[in-house]
Protein backbone atom coordinates (compact mmCIF):
# COMPACT_ATOMS: atom_id res chain seq x y z
CA UNK A 1 0.00 0.00 0.00
CA UNK A 2 1.09 3.97 -0.47
CA UNK A 3 3.33 4.52 2.23
CA UNK A 4 3.40 8.58 2.03
CA UNK A 5 3.93 10.67 5.08
CA UNK A 6 1.05 10.60 7.36
CA UNK A 7 1.13 13.11 10.29
CA UNK A 8 -1.00 12.09 12.58
CA UNK A 9 -1.25 11.46 16.48
CA UNK A 10 -2.04 7.90 15.57
CA UNK A 11 0.93 7.93 12.86
CA UNK A 12 2.13 4.41 14.37
CA UNK A 13 -1.30 3.08 15.13
CA UNK A 14 -2.10 3.81 11.16
CA UNK A 15 0.95 2.21 9.97
CA UNK A 16 0.41 -0.90 12.25
CA UNK A 17 -3.16 -1.24 11.18
CA UNK A 18 -4.95 -0.36 14.83
CA UNK A 19 -6.41 2.79 13.56
CA UNK A 20 -8.82 4.68 16.49
CA UNK A 21 -12.30 5.63 15.99
CA UNK A 22 -14.93 7.72 17.55
CA UNK A 23 -18.06 5.97 18.26
CA UNK A 24 -21.83 6.83 17.95
CA UNK A 25 -23.86 7.85 14.49
CA UNK A 26 -24.67 11.38 13.86
CA UNK A 27 -22.62 12.75 16.54
CA UNK A 28 -20.98 15.82 17.02
CA UNK A 29 -17.42 15.45 17.31
CA UNK A 30 -14.13 16.87 17.87
CA UNK A 31 -10.76 15.64 17.22
CA UNK A 32 -7.34 16.74 16.12
CA UNK A 33 -3.78 15.21 15.25
CA UNK A 34 -1.93 17.68 16.94
CA UNK A 35 -2.38 19.15 20.34
CA UNK A 36 -3.62 22.59 20.10
CA UNK A 37 -5.00 22.63 16.65
CA UNK A 38 -8.21 22.48 17.28
CA UNK A 39 -9.74 26.06 18.28
CA UNK A 40 -11.73 26.26 21.43
CA UNK A 41 -15.06 28.74 21.69
CA UNK A 42 -15.18 29.81 18.61
CA UNK A 43 -15.28 28.36 14.82
CA UNK A 44 -13.30 30.85 12.69
CA UNK A 45 -10.41 32.80 14.33
CA UNK A 46 -8.56 35.65 12.97
CA UNK A 47 -5.93 33.29 13.00
CA UNK A 48 -5.49 29.45 13.71
CA UNK A 49 -2.90 28.07 15.32
CA UNK A 50 -0.01 26.54 13.56
CA UNK A 51 -0.85 28.78 10.66
CA UNK A 52 -4.01 26.67 9.38
CA UNK A 53 -7.00 27.72 7.42
CA UNK A 54 -10.60 27.72 8.85
CA UNK A 55 -12.93 26.33 6.25
CA UNK A 56 -17.15 24.72 6.86
CA UNK A 57 -17.89 21.69 4.90
CA UNK A 58 -21.96 21.96 4.70
CA UNK A 59 -23.75 18.59 4.09
CA UNK A 60 -27.78 20.48 4.54
CA UNK A 61 -28.86 23.66 3.71
CA UNK A 62 -27.58 26.47 6.17
CA UNK A 63 -31.18 26.45 7.34
CA UNK A 64 -32.06 22.61 7.87
CA UNK A 65 -33.83 21.95 10.94
CA UNK A 66 -31.44 20.99 13.84
CA UNK A 67 -32.26 17.59 13.16
CA UNK A 68 -31.02 17.25 10.26
CA UNK A 69 -28.35 19.88 9.54
CA UNK A 70 -25.26 18.87 8.92
CA UNK A 71 -21.88 20.86 8.80
CA UNK A 72 -17.90 20.29 10.23
CA UNK A 73 -15.55 22.75 11.00
CA UNK A 74 -12.06 21.21 9.07
CA UNK A 75 -8.41 23.39 10.22
CA UNK A 76 -6.11 22.42 7.22
CA UNK A 77 -2.62 23.32 5.58
CA UNK A 78 -4.43 24.81 2.89
CA UNK A 79 -8.15 25.90 1.84
CA UNK A 80 -9.92 23.82 -0.63
CA UNK A 81 -9.71 26.76 -3.10
CA UNK A 82 -5.86 25.53 -3.34
CA UNK A 83 -7.28 21.75 -4.04
CA UNK A 84 -8.59 22.62 -7.49
CA UNK A 85 -7.06 24.34 -10.54
CA UNK A 86 -8.33 24.23 -13.99
CA UNK A 87 -10.13 21.37 -14.43
CA UNK A 88 -10.22 19.10 -17.33
CA UNK A 89 -12.71 16.38 -18.93
CA UNK A 90 -11.67 12.89 -17.84
CA UNK A 91 -13.48 9.57 -18.41
CA UNK A 92 -14.54 6.93 -16.43
CA UNK A 93 -16.72 5.13 -19.22
CA UNK A 94 -18.21 2.56 -16.90
CA UNK A 95 -19.33 5.00 -13.91
CA UNK A 96 -22.73 5.92 -15.23
CA UNK A 97 -25.52 8.41 -13.71
CA UNK A 98 -28.84 8.69 -13.69
CA UNK A 99 -30.52 9.40 -15.73
CA UNK A 100 -29.22 6.61 -17.88
CA UNK A 101 -31.15 4.85 -20.33
CA UNK A 102 -28.79 2.88 -21.48
CA UNK A 103 -28.99 1.10 -25.26
CA UNK A 104 -29.04 -2.62 -25.19
CA UNK A 105 -31.46 -5.52 -26.21
CA UNK A 106 -31.56 -7.24 -22.73
CA UNK A 107 -35.47 -7.75 -22.27
CA UNK A 108 -37.31 -6.99 -18.85
CA UNK A 109 -36.68 -10.04 -16.68
CA UNK A 110 -35.58 -11.24 -13.04
CA UNK A 111 -31.42 -11.20 -13.33
CA UNK A 112 -28.95 -12.73 -12.00
CA UNK A 113 -24.73 -12.35 -12.21
CA UNK A 114 -22.03 -14.31 -11.26
CA UNK A 115 -19.00 -11.94 -10.13
CA UNK A 116 -17.44 -9.79 -12.38
CA UNK A 117 -13.90 -10.58 -13.33
CA UNK A 118 -10.37 -10.00 -12.00
CA UNK A 119 -8.77 -7.64 -14.01
CA UNK A 120 -6.03 -8.58 -16.31
CA UNK A 121 -4.35 -5.03 -16.11
CA UNK A 122 -3.46 -2.80 -13.07
CA UNK A 123 -7.07 -0.56 -12.32
CA UNK A 124 -7.45 1.37 -9.32
CA UNK A 125 -10.47 2.25 -7.37
CA UNK A 126 -11.74 4.71 -9.56
CA UNK A 127 -11.34 2.86 -12.82
CA UNK A 128 -12.62 -0.06 -11.83
CA UNK A 129 -16.38 1.34 -10.72
CA UNK A 130 -18.61 -1.04 -12.79
CA UNK A 131 -22.27 0.12 -12.72
CA UNK A 132 -24.84 -2.13 -13.14
CA UNK A 133 -28.17 -0.05 -12.35
CA UNK A 134 -29.16 3.58 -12.01
CA UNK A 135 -32.43 5.13 -10.58
CA UNK A 136 -34.05 8.42 -10.54
CA UNK A 137 -31.94 11.95 -11.36
CA UNK A 138 -28.51 12.69 -10.16
CA UNK A 139 -29.05 16.50 -11.05
CA UNK A 140 -32.78 16.81 -8.52
CA UNK A 141 -30.83 14.42 -5.96
CA UNK A 142 -33.46 11.65 -6.54
CA UNK A 143 -32.51 7.95 -7.12
CA UNK A 144 -29.19 6.07 -6.58
CA UNK A 145 -27.24 3.74 -8.47
CA UNK A 146 -26.04 0.44 -7.88
CA UNK A 147 -21.97 -0.04 -8.93
CA UNK A 148 -19.52 -3.13 -8.32
CA UNK A 149 -16.16 -2.67 -7.96
CA UNK A 150 -12.81 -4.58 -8.85
CA UNK A 151 -9.43 -2.97 -8.76
CA UNK A 152 -6.12 -4.13 -7.48
CA UNK A 153 -3.80 -1.03 -7.28
CA UNK A 154 -3.75 2.11 -5.00
CA UNK A 155 -4.59 5.33 -5.34
CA UNK A 156 -0.75 7.01 -4.91
CA UNK A 157 -1.52 10.58 -5.75
CA UNK A 158 -5.04 10.27 -7.07
CA UNK A 159 -7.80 11.65 -5.14
CA UNK A 160 -11.53 11.66 -5.68
CA UNK A 161 -14.69 13.66 -4.22
CA UNK A 162 -18.47 12.90 -5.90
CA UNK A 163 -20.63 16.08 -6.10
CA UNK A 164 -23.16 13.67 -6.72
CA UNK A 165 -24.36 11.78 -3.54
CA UNK A 166 -22.81 10.19 -0.92
CA UNK A 167 -20.89 6.46 -1.29
CA UNK A 168 -21.81 3.51 0.80
CA UNK A 169 -18.61 0.85 0.26
CA UNK A 170 -19.48 -2.62 0.68
CA UNK A 171 -16.55 -4.86 0.48
CA UNK A 172 -16.63 -8.52 -0.31
CA UNK A 173 -12.97 -9.37 -1.18
CA UNK A 174 -10.35 -7.40 0.56
CA UNK A 175 -9.93 -5.10 2.82
CA UNK A 176 -9.59 -1.58 1.88
CA UNK A 177 -8.08 1.81 3.35
CA UNK A 178 -10.14 4.59 2.80
CA UNK A 179 -8.23 7.82 3.45
CA UNK A 180 -10.79 10.83 4.15
CA UNK A 181 -9.65 14.35 4.58
CA UNK A 182 -11.23 13.68 8.16
CA UNK A 183 -9.24 10.59 9.06
CA UNK A 184 -8.42 7.30 7.72
CA UNK A 185 -11.02 3.87 7.58
CA UNK A 186 -9.69 0.28 7.25
CA UNK A 187 -12.82 -1.23 6.43
CA UNK A 188 -12.70 -5.50 6.03
CA UNK A 189 -15.64 -7.83 4.47
CA UNK A 190 -18.34 -7.83 6.75
CA UNK A 191 -17.80 -3.90 7.54
CA UNK A 192 -19.44 -0.88 5.54
CA UNK A 193 -18.14 2.10 5.87
CA UNK A 194 -20.17 5.69 4.02
CA UNK A 195 -18.57 8.62 2.61
CA UNK A 196 -20.49 11.88 2.35
CA UNK A 197 -21.19 13.71 -0.45
CA UNK A 198 -18.74 16.01 -1.63
CA UNK A 199 -15.82 14.78 0.95
CA UNK A 200 -12.29 14.35 -0.52
CA UNK A 201 -10.43 10.30 -0.32
CA UNK A 202 -8.48 8.17 -1.71
CA UNK A 203 -9.12 4.30 -1.28
CA UNK A 204 -5.70 1.86 -0.75
CA UNK A 205 -5.40 -1.63 -0.79
CA UNK A 206 -4.47 -3.89 2.33
CA UNK A 207 -3.08 -7.30 2.24
CA UNK A 208 -1.66 -8.96 0.03
CA UNK A 209 -3.96 -10.76 -2.37
CA UNK A 210 -4.19 -9.90 -6.36
CA UNK A 211 -7.89 -8.17 -6.56
CA UNK A 212 -10.06 -6.32 -4.30
CA UNK A 213 -13.94 -6.57 -5.02
CA UNK A 214 -17.19 -5.18 -3.71
CA UNK A 215 -20.29 -3.23 -4.10
CA UNK A 216 -21.28 0.42 -3.83
CA UNK A 217 -24.43 2.30 -3.29
CA UNK A 218 -24.25 5.93 -5.11
CA UNK A 219 -27.21 7.62 -3.26
CA UNK A 220 -28.46 10.69 -4.77
CA UNK A 221 -31.34 11.47 -1.96
CA UNK A 222 -31.58 12.39 1.42
CA UNK A 223 -28.54 11.38 3.35
CA UNK A 224 -28.76 7.85 5.11
CA UNK A 225 -29.72 7.23 8.49
CA UNK A 226 -30.88 5.03 10.47
CA UNK A 227 -34.87 3.64 10.07
CA UNK A 228 -37.11 4.68 13.25
CA UNK A 229 -37.66 1.62 15.04
CA UNK A 230 -41.12 2.18 16.16
CA UNK A 231 -43.00 -0.96 18.33
CA UNK A 232 -39.38 -2.05 18.60
CA UNK A 233 -38.02 0.70 20.73
CA UNK A 234 -35.09 1.94 21.86
CA UNK A 235 -32.52 -1.47 21.10
CA UNK A 236 -31.59 -3.51 18.18
CA UNK A 237 -31.19 -3.46 14.53
CA UNK A 238 -28.25 -1.21 14.13
CA UNK A 239 -27.25 0.17 17.35
CA UNK A 240 -25.91 4.27 17.50
CA UNK A 241 -22.54 3.11 19.60
CA UNK A 242 -21.50 0.71 16.85
CA UNK A 243 -20.85 2.75 14.05
CA UNK A 244 -17.29 4.44 13.97
CA UNK A 245 -15.95 7.91 13.01
CA UNK A 246 -12.49 8.25 12.24
CA UNK A 247 -9.95 10.30 14.01
CA UNK A 248 -8.54 13.76 12.47
CA UNK A 249 -5.75 11.73 10.27
CA UNK A 250 -3.69 14.46 7.96
CA UNK A 251 -1.41 13.41 4.78
CA UNK A 252 2.08 15.77 4.26
CA UNK A 253 2.80 15.63 1.03
CA UNK A 254 4.58 18.36 -1.41
CA UNK A 255 4.00 16.47 -5.02
CA UNK A 256 2.42 16.46 -7.83
CA UNK A 257 -1.06 15.43 -7.62
CA UNK A 258 -4.42 14.63 -9.60
CA UNK A 259 -7.77 15.44 -8.00
CA UNK A 260 -10.56 14.01 -9.79
CA UNK A 261 -14.37 15.19 -9.39
CA UNK A 262 -17.92 13.74 -10.31
CA UNK A 263 -20.04 16.29 -11.23
CA UNK A 264 -24.08 15.68 -12.72
CA UNK A 265 -22.87 12.46 -13.92
CA UNK A 266 -20.14 13.95 -15.53
CA UNK A 267 -15.75 13.69 -14.41
CA UNK A 268 -13.76 16.41 -14.38
CA UNK A 269 -9.01 16.52 -12.98
CA UNK A 270 -7.72 18.70 -11.77
CA UNK A 271 -3.57 18.95 -11.11
CA UNK A 272 -2.18 20.51 -7.61
CA UNK A 273 1.14 20.09 -6.05
CA UNK A 274 0.43 18.29 -2.69
CA UNK A 275 -2.65 16.41 -0.80
CA UNK A 276 -5.49 17.81 -0.62
CA UNK A 277 -5.99 15.12 2.69
CA UNK A 278 -4.62 18.23 4.86
CA UNK A 279 -6.97 18.40 7.65
CA UNK A 280 -5.03 18.59 10.67
CA UNK A 281 -8.37 19.14 12.98
CA UNK A 282 -12.31 19.17 13.08
CA UNK A 283 -14.82 19.34 14.75
CA UNK A 284 -19.01 18.81 13.28
CA UNK A 285 -21.41 16.10 12.74
CA UNK A 286 -20.73 15.73 8.37
CA UNK A 287 -18.59 13.13 8.62
CA UNK A 288 -17.65 9.46 7.39
CA UNK A 289 -18.22 6.38 9.35
CA UNK A 290 -17.66 2.69 9.29
CA UNK A 291 -20.63 -0.15 10.52
CA UNK A 292 -19.27 -3.31 11.01
CA UNK A 293 -22.31 -5.57 10.18
CA UNK A 294 -21.95 -8.46 12.63
CA UNK A 295 -23.07 -6.11 15.42
CA UNK A 296 -26.45 -5.88 13.69
CA UNK A 297 -28.91 -7.75 16.32
CA UNK A 298 -31.76 -8.82 14.33
CA UNK A 299 -35.69 -9.70 15.08
CA UNK A 300 -37.25 -11.67 14.14
CA UNK A 301 -40.85 -14.50 14.45
CA UNK A 302 -40.49 -16.34 17.43
CA UNK A 303 -44.06 -17.72 17.11
CA UNK A 304 -44.75 -17.98 13.43
CA UNK A 305 -44.51 -16.73 10.01
CA UNK A 306 -41.96 -14.33 8.64
CA UNK A 307 -41.93 -10.93 8.80
CA UNK A 308 -41.56 -8.18 6.30
CA UNK A 309 -37.47 -8.09 5.44
CA UNK A 310 -37.80 -4.42 6.68
CA UNK A 311 -36.86 -5.61 10.01
CA UNK A 312 -33.20 -5.88 8.77
CA UNK A 313 -33.06 -2.35 7.45
CA UNK A 314 -29.46 -1.19 8.57
CA UNK A 315 -30.00 2.14 7.27
CA UNK A 316 -32.42 4.15 5.39
CA UNK A 317 -32.24 7.06 2.95
CA UNK A 318 -36.16 9.07 3.14
CA UNK A 319 -38.43 10.90 0.98
CA UNK A 320 -40.55 13.25 1.51
CA UNK A 321 -43.40 10.20 1.50
CA UNK A 322 -43.21 8.68 4.94
CA UNK A 323 -42.13 5.20 5.10
CA UNK A 324 -41.18 5.07 1.30
CA UNK A 325 -37.44 4.71 1.02
CA UNK A 326 -34.91 6.46 -1.86
CA UNK A 327 -32.73 3.89 -0.84
CA UNK A 328 -32.90 1.08 1.79
CA UNK A 329 -29.40 -0.71 2.56
CA UNK A 330 -31.02 -4.00 4.18
CA UNK A 331 -28.72 -7.24 5.48
CA UNK A 332 -29.48 -10.69 5.98
CA UNK A 333 -27.30 -11.59 8.71
CA UNK A 334 -27.01 -15.20 10.33
CA UNK A 335 -29.81 -15.86 12.80
CA UNK A 336 -31.27 -18.07 14.48
CA UNK A 337 -34.88 -20.05 13.12
CA UNK A 338 -37.72 -20.74 15.52
CA UNK A 339 -40.89 -19.93 13.85
CA UNK A 340 -43.35 -22.55 14.07
CA UNK A 341 -46.25 -24.18 11.75
CA UNK A 342 -44.35 -21.54 9.39
CA UNK A 343 -42.46 -21.97 5.59
CA UNK A 344 -39.36 -20.17 6.83
CA UNK A 345 -37.34 -18.63 4.41
CA UNK A 346 -38.20 -15.27 2.23
CA UNK A 347 -42.10 -15.83 0.84
CA UNK A 348 -42.75 -15.35 -2.90
CA UNK A 349 -43.71 -11.68 -3.66
CA UNK A 350 -43.86 -8.93 -5.68
CA UNK A 351 -42.60 -5.33 -4.95
CA UNK A 352 -43.25 -1.97 -5.60
CA UNK A 353 -39.71 -1.62 -4.36
CA UNK A 354 -36.72 -2.40 -6.80
CA UNK A 355 -33.91 -4.81 -4.80
CA UNK A 356 -30.84 -4.94 -6.04
CA UNK A 357 -28.66 -7.98 -3.85
CA UNK A 358 -25.22 -8.99 -3.49
CA UNK A 359 -23.83 -11.47 -1.04
CA UNK A 360 -20.34 -11.02 0.73
CA UNK A 361 -19.77 -15.01 1.55
CA UNK A 362 -21.86 -18.04 2.98
CA UNK A 363 -25.21 -19.01 0.86
CA UNK A 364 -28.58 -17.34 1.05
CA UNK A 365 -31.27 -19.21 2.25
CA UNK A 366 -33.64 -18.76 -0.43
CA UNK A 367 -31.20 -19.30 -2.96
CA UNK A 368 -28.27 -22.02 -1.90
CA UNK A 369 -27.39 -22.61 -5.74
CA UNK A 370 -26.42 -20.41 -7.98
CA UNK A 371 -26.05 -17.07 -5.88
CA UNK A 372 -22.50 -16.76 -5.03
CA UNK A 373 -20.44 -14.67 -3.17
CA UNK A 374 -19.50 -11.52 -5.25
CA UNK A 375 -22.60 -12.37 -7.47
CA UNK A 376 -25.64 -10.43 -7.80
CA UNK A 377 -29.49 -10.34 -8.33
CA UNK A 378 -31.88 -7.74 -9.56
CA UNK A 379 -35.19 -8.12 -9.13
CA UNK A 380 -36.86 -4.91 -10.42
CA UNK A 381 -40.42 -3.85 -9.16
CA UNK A 382 -43.32 -6.02 -10.04
CA UNK A 383 -41.83 -8.39 -11.39
CA UNK A 384 -42.06 -11.89 -8.95
CA UNK A 385 -39.14 -13.50 -6.81
CA UNK A 386 -38.31 -15.82 -4.13
CA UNK A 387 -37.44 -19.03 -3.29
CA UNK A 388 -35.72 -21.70 -5.83
CA UNK A 389 -37.32 -25.01 -6.53
CA UNK A 390 -34.81 -26.50 -4.24
CA UNK A 391 -35.33 -23.97 -1.40
CA UNK A 392 -39.06 -24.25 -1.31
CA UNK A 393 -38.82 -27.95 -1.32
CA UNK A 394 -36.48 -28.21 1.41
CA UNK A 395 -38.09 -25.64 3.38
CA UNK A 396 -41.77 -27.40 2.93
CA UNK A 397 -40.43 -30.71 4.26
CA UNK A 398 -38.11 -29.62 6.85
CA UNK A 399 -38.41 -30.35 10.53
CA UNK A 400 -39.30 -27.67 12.33
CA UNK A 401 -36.68 -27.40 15.05
CA UNK A 402 -34.70 -24.24 16.02
CA UNK A 403 -32.03 -24.12 13.34
CA UNK A 404 -29.37 -21.36 13.04
CA UNK A 405 -28.90 -20.06 9.64
CA UNK A 406 -25.06 -18.99 9.73
CA UNK A 407 -21.89 -17.97 8.11
CA UNK A 408 -23.85 -16.00 5.52
CA UNK A 409 -24.11 -12.50 5.22
CA UNK A 410 -26.34 -11.08 2.11
CA UNK A 411 -27.13 -6.84 1.80
CA UNK A 412 -29.92 -5.49 -0.79
CA UNK A 413 -30.11 -2.24 -2.09
CA UNK A 414 -33.69 -1.60 -2.36
CA UNK A 415 -35.11 1.54 -3.64
CA UNK A 416 -38.85 3.04 -4.78
CA UNK A 417 -37.92 3.90 -8.55
CA UNK A 418 -37.00 1.41 -11.33
CA UNK A 419 -33.32 0.65 -11.39
CA UNK A 420 -32.28 1.22 -14.93
CA UNK A 421 -29.77 -1.81 -16.92
CA UNK A 422 -26.88 -0.33 -17.79
CA UNK A 423 -25.36 -1.37 -21.18
CA UNK A 424 -22.25 -3.03 -19.16
CA UNK A 425 -24.60 -5.61 -17.01
CA UNK A 426 -26.71 -6.63 -19.80
CA UNK A 427 -23.81 -7.42 -21.97
CA UNK A 428 -21.31 -8.95 -18.91
CA UNK A 429 -20.22 -12.54 -19.66
CA UNK A 430 -21.56 -13.25 -15.86
CA UNK A 431 -25.14 -12.96 -16.48
CA UNK A 432 -26.42 -15.96 -15.99
CA UNK A 433 -29.03 -17.41 -18.68
CA UNK A 434 -30.37 -19.92 -16.89
CA UNK A 435 -31.10 -17.80 -13.86
CA UNK A 436 -34.90 -17.95 -14.65
CA UNK A 437 -34.86 -21.83 -15.01
CA UNK A 438 -34.43 -22.24 -10.64
CA UNK A 439 -38.31 -22.03 -10.59
CA UNK A 440 -38.75 -24.68 -13.45
CA UNK A 441 -39.70 -27.42 -10.75
CA UNK A 442 -42.20 -25.37 -8.62
CA UNK A 443 -45.20 -27.59 -10.62
CA UNK A 444 -48.56 -27.25 -9.93
CA UNK A 445 -49.78 -29.41 -6.67
CA UNK A 446 -53.56 -28.15 -6.88
CA UNK A 447 -55.89 -30.93 -8.18
CA UNK A 448 -59.62 -29.35 -6.57
CA UNK A 449 -59.42 -31.93 -3.27
CA UNK A 450 -58.74 -30.60 0.14
CA UNK A 451 -55.82 -31.91 2.03
CA UNK A 452 -51.71 -31.19 2.26
CA UNK A 453 -50.33 -31.70 -0.96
Amino acid sequence: MDQTSIQASDAEAAAAGTLKYMPGFGNDFETESLPGALPQGQNSPQKCNYGLYAEQLSGSPFTAPRGTNERSWLYRIRPSVRHTRRFSNISYPLWKTAPCLDEHSLPLGQLRWDPIPAPEEKLSFLEGVRTITTAGDAATQVGMSAHAYVFNEDMVDDYFFNADGELLIVPQLGAIRVFTEMGIMDVEPLEICLIPRGMMFKILTVGEQTVWRGYICENYGAKFTLPDRGPIGANCLANPRDFKTPVAAFEDKETPCRVHVKWCGKFYVTEIGHSPLDVVAWHGNYAPYKYDLRTFSPVGAISFDHPDPSIFSVLTAPTEDAGTANVDFVIFPPRWLVAEHTFRPPWYHRNIMSEFMGLIHGQYDAKEEGFVPGGISLHNMMLPHGPDALAFEKASNAELKPVKLDQTMAFMFETRYPQQLTKYAAELETLQDDYLDCWDGLERKFDGTPGIK
